[in-house]
């Protein structure tokens, strides 16, 4: 697989899983894009990404010897934990850019623009 695909093989997985989803259980997802103007929908679309928050969180608890104020508490970090953390956060932003409309395409070029943006502020 090409590098450049990754990201869209990604989107097509979440949006796979989505679709999956809803034919279990009809209604566990809206119908993508939604109308982000609709207080319903905005509401849905905080809690996604407050689901993919507090999946951040549970990742953060991997970690052990952030302190700096304390001793050394432990020599132990389970990556592997670590990853699906963050990887189960992905999923529920994904899901939120899902449902807002935005692709792998769009999600590339905001961020090349905002990495842009953030260089330009270092010269």
């Amino acid at each position: 697989m090409e590098m450049c695909d990754r990201l869209e093989w990604m989107f097509g997985m979440r949006e796979e899983f989505i679709q999956s989803l809803n034919n279990k259980v009809p209604g566990s997802y809206p119908e993508c894009p939604v109308e982000i103007s609709e207080k319903e929908n905005q509401q849905l679309i905080r809690e996604m990404t407050l689901r993919g928050v507090e999946e951040l969180f549970e990742a953060l608890q991997h970690l052990k010897n952030w302190k700096t104020h304390r001793p050394d508490v432990s020599g132990e970090f389970d990556r592997e934990e670590f990853l699906e953390e963050f990887v189960d956060s992905l999923n529920y932003f994904l899901s939120v850019l899902i449902m807002v409309g935005v692709d792998d395409k769009e999600l590339f070029k905001a961020y090349v623009d905002k990495h842009n943006k953030i260089l330009k502020r270092l010269s």
